[in-house]
């Protein structure tokens, strides 16, 4: 069954009704005409109960002996069938924000993550009845998302561009893929999905200080690369210039020293001091 949407009664008409009634009924009662003036207090005072406000961005969802009989999306001042049973749902947007929870990633990692989920209720029929408590099964749904997601990927791939895109520097893409996530789960319940990222990530106390000292590393390797990498071309560049302009001609010896004095001097992460060489290369 599907959301239907009502239109009740404007409620100022039938509050002029209600009071008339009242009035009638409590003249009636006052000049000792006991019957006809208790019905009118009666039926007055009844009709009143079917009174209700719908404020904006809020809905009634009503039913009349366990049949629903639509909702009531338009704010105002209205009047409804007092018979009617009235639950009323917030169409406002809303933020859940997960405390971070322990789950393991796809290596087996422990690790601990968040997400801040922005929703609202877009079907007010679904979120009434389909569910037992809406605002619960977002939350429980939300986190059974994020150990789902978190099981897919590892933490991160430590530089390593040919492995699997990871939780860390996935981005967008893992954002896309926990809300999509979250609108098959959450559409049963009527729930809207705006926006859903990760807002806490990092890895378990208990193997915190391992992952740091890896990832510290993983960075001293790939920047000693870097500098062996650089060193090389700038080896390769001197021999070739002193070369083209006939500096100095070099036999295979003297290549090889130097080649070593500038590769000592060019990754070494301390200041070099120079030596002087007065002798020959052996002395």
């Amino acid at each position: 069954m599907k959301e239907i949407t009502k239109k009740p009664m404007a409620g100022f008409a039938l509050l002029s009704v209600c009071l008339a009634l009242i009035a009638i009924g409590s003249f009636e009662l006052y000049v000792h005409y006991y019957l006809f003036g208790g019905i009118c207090l009666f039926i007055g005072t009844f009709l009143l109960t079917g009174l209700t406000v719908i404020n904006p961005n809020e809905s009634s969802v009503v039913t009349l002996f366990g049949s629903y009989k639509g909702t009531v999306k338009e704010n105002g001042f209205f009047w409804m069938n007092p018979f009617f049973v009235k639950k009323k749902i917030s169409l406002r947007a809303r933020n859940l924000e997960t405390q971070p929870i322990k789950v393991n990633d796809k290596l087996g990692n422990p690790i601990l993550i968040g997400i801040v989920l922005v929703w609202r209720v877009s079907e007010t029929f679904k979120a009434a009845f389909e569910v037992d408590n809406y605002e619960q099964f977002v939350r429980i749904q939300s986190e059974s998302a994020i150990r789902k997601l978190a099981g897919l990927y590892p933490y991160d791939t430590f530089d390593d561009e040919h492995k699997d895109m990871s939780l860390r520097s996935g981005g967008e893409e893992i954002n896309h893929q926990l809300e999509e996530e979250l609108r098959e789960r959450l559409m049963i319940a009527g729930i809207e999905v705006i926006e859903s990222r990760i807002s806490n990530l990092a890895y378990s106390a208990e193997i915190a200080g391992a992952m740091l000292q890896r990832q510290q590393a993983t960075a001293v390797v790939a920047s000693r690369f870097k500098i062996v990498e650089g060193a090389v071309s700038m080896v390769e560049m001197a021999l070739e210039q002193l070369s083209a302009k006939k500096i100095l001609e070099l036999d295979d010896e003297r290549k090889a020293a130097m080649v070593s004095n500038l590769m000592v001097v060019l990754c070494s992460e301390k200041s070099t001091n120079p030596v002087i060489n007065a002798g020959t290369l052996n002395h």
